[in-house]
């Protein structure tokens, strides 16, 4: 959710921030605009809609100069248009901001302002920010450079909410300010030149080499040199750590949409989640990077999952496998909800926040809340260098690779397969024999190759999905943990195809949801064989007899549901337990198909971010 990139060096600035730019179109944004000191003053383009329509712009005037700022953003205070467009400046029109977050006490800090006769073209949020960082400049006692820094820890002191930002002035042609609160910052560090950004995704071409900055800090970035300060102004050691960047922009190979590819890409991301991580001999995984002993881990006597949206569901088939395997009591909660509330927690809890980026700002500060009471907080997530991989008590890391669509698939799987790990080591330290923990392990090993056979499918998908995309409402029933996978099958329609979609557990159709069901209501019915595949067979029949098409999730093999639904998205058998990750691929492609069937923009789908990094 919004994008930051900020550069200084020898090099020509305005291609290096269109490129960088466009590597962060997948986080989500409704406009863009850069800023470059061109040896005369701050020059700004900007334009709302796609990063295309700015690089038209500066095409047709470009920007000469070696340093400057650019962002993409994600409409929140005022409409997606080119006055509300980062950067903003000050009024003096010296200085010019970008910034990523939410200024919660901006009406009152506007208000004031204004009485002092500040005049604002835009509805944001920061431009406020912006003039307040241009007065502090003006009566900051501070000599040369360090009178832009004194200036932005002044000004940022003021704000109530989150920030990270970059900042350049007239005066200073090789100087880069920023500084982070609560939105993830980093420098990227190169030869005779360095970076600030706020995804290292941004910085792929250009360096591996990154510093991460913590909350509170200002960092001075000059082309030979950046120097970290704290919030007393104290200078910070940092580390330079490496990072992965191998996925840019353009690298799709052969497919038409980053999605299909990442759809496609989960044979390999199921294998890199379980590499070297199952201990056959043992009948158990191996999760070093917990951070915690048997003993500590046979002392857990309740576990809560913290996440939003898909990384809920996966925390949701993470509680049936949890309790399942290991007979551990484990309860799921909106991140949101749990940052906020006042819910009991016991003594013996072990939290997991679950985040593919890391980064998500309700998760990261769930997290924090729970860490302040006291409990010890493990992360799954798939960025090694994220806040949330830093500041857990330990966790799993998924290597997932980079996941550029905005709508999540491979990441899910990962989180679910890495559930499973969990469920597994838990298990085997409690009441889970040798032997079903090895029948289990050999499930999972055959899983890369069952969701190959599984993707071979989509042609057929494709038609299920042409045949039915067009109808405005679709519900999603499953039983047991592939209730989680109806939720997520309809998250994934809603995504990508904007029809309304929702899931449900199967046995609640009676319970209100029956109503819904027409001939122009398609439901989506997992019904793989299990326990209650008789049960879902009574729910279809229900929904066949008020005129409700059904698409049923059925194994290959399932002669009879070909009797009774009007479409089948057939799936391979598997071990129960990993049943779930099956169903979920066929529901991937169906959204997918939908989507592409109705001319949508997959990828980067309307009003979404990648990233949510702010409330």
């Amino acid at each position: 959710m919004c994008g930051i990139v900020a550069y200084v060096g020898p090099r020509d600035a305005q291609p290096i921030l269109l490129d960088a730019l466009s590597r962060l179109e997948y986080r989500g944004y409704d406009s863009a605009g850069l800023a470059i000191l061109n040896g005369k003053g701050v020059e700004v383009r900007k334009k709302s809609g796609r990063i295309q329509e700015l690089a038209k712009a500066c095409a047709s005037h470009p920007i000469q100069g070696q340093s400057g700022i650019s962002h993409t953003r994600w409409a929140t205070h005022g409409a997606a248009t080119d006055a509300n467009a980062h950067p903003h400046q000050d009024a003096a029109k010296k200085l010019a901001l970008v910034h990523n977050g939410v200024i919660e006490n901006y009406l009152e800090l506007k208000t004031i302002l204004s009485k002092a006769g500040h005049t604002f073209l835009s509805e944001t949020d920061t431009e406020i920010l912006a003039h307040l960082v241009g007065d502090a400049f003006q009566s900051s006692k501070a000599k040369g450079e360090a009178r832009l820094v004194d200036a932005v820890r002044s000004a940022t002191q003021k704000i109530q909410g989150t920030l990270g930002i970059a900042v350049i002035h007239t005066d200073f042609p090789g100087l880069v300010v920023g500084a982070r609160r609560g939105s993830p910052l980093v420098i990227g560090v190169g030869e005779g030149e360095n970076f600030l950004a706020s995804d290292t995704q941004a910085l792929a071409p250009y360096t591996s080499r990154v510093v991460i900055l913590q909350d509170q800090e200002v960092v001075s970035l000059h082309a030979d040199r950046f120097d970290v300060s704290s919030p007393l102004g104290d200078r910070t050691n940092v580390k330079i750590e490496e990072v992965e960047n191998g996925v840019t922009h353009s690298d799709k190979g052969t497919y038409p949409h980053f999605m299909l590819k990442e759809i496609f890409e989960q044979p390999a991301a199921i294998t890199n989640a379980f590499r070297g991580r199952l201990d056959v001999d043992a009948a158990t995984a191996k999760l070093g990077g917990l951070n915690l002993g048997s003993q500590e881990l046979r002392q857990i006597e309740r576990i809560c999952v913290l996440g939003c949206g898909t990384a809920l569901h996966a925390g949701l088939v993470g509680k049936y496998l949890i309790e399942t395997l290991a007979k551990i009591p484990v309860e799921t909660q909106h991140a949101s909800e749990f940052r906020y509330g006042d819910s009991p927690v016991s003594g013996r809890t072990l939290f997991i926040a679950v985040s593919q980026s890391g980064e998500t700002a309700d998760t990261l500060g769930a997290m924090r809340e729970a860490k302040r009471r006291g409990f010890t907080c493990l992360g799954i997530c798939n960025n090694v260098a994220s806040t949330i991989a830093r500041e857990s008590d330990g966790g799993v890391y998924m290597h997932a690779g980079p996941e550029i669509g905005v709508a999540a698939t491979k990441s899910f799987t990962s989180q679910v397969v890495i559930f499973t790990l969990l469920g597994l080591l838990l298990g085997r330290l409690r009441f889970l024999s040798a032997a079903h923990g090895r029948e289990l392990i050999e499930a999972m090993e055959n899983l890369p190759a069952l969701i190959t056979q599984a993707l071979a499918h989509s042609d057929a998908i494709r038609a299920v999905a042409q045949r039915y995309a067009k109808h405005r409402s679709m519900l999603y029933l499953g039983r047991l943990a592939n209730f989680p996978i109806a939720l997520e099958g309809a998250l994934k329609m809603k995504e990508v195809t904007y029809l309304h979609a929702e899931g449900y557990p199967s046995a609640e159709l009676k319970h209100g949801v029956i109503a819904l069901i027409d001939k122009e209501t398609p439901t989506v019915l997992i019904a793989t064989r299990d326990g209650v595949y008789d049960k879902n067979l009574g729910n279809l029949q229900e929904i066949k007899a008020r005129g409700g098409p059904v698409i049923a999730v059925a194994l290959e093999e399932d002669k009879k549901i070909i009797t009774l639904a009007d479409a089948v998205l057939p799936v391979p058998r598997t071990h129960e337990l990993l049943q779930p990750i099956l169903n979920v691929i066929p529901l991937q492609l169906l959204s997918y198909h939908a989507a592409v069937a109705l001319g949508r923009d997959v990828d980067k789908p309307r009003n979404l971010a990648k990233s949510v990094t702010v409330e």
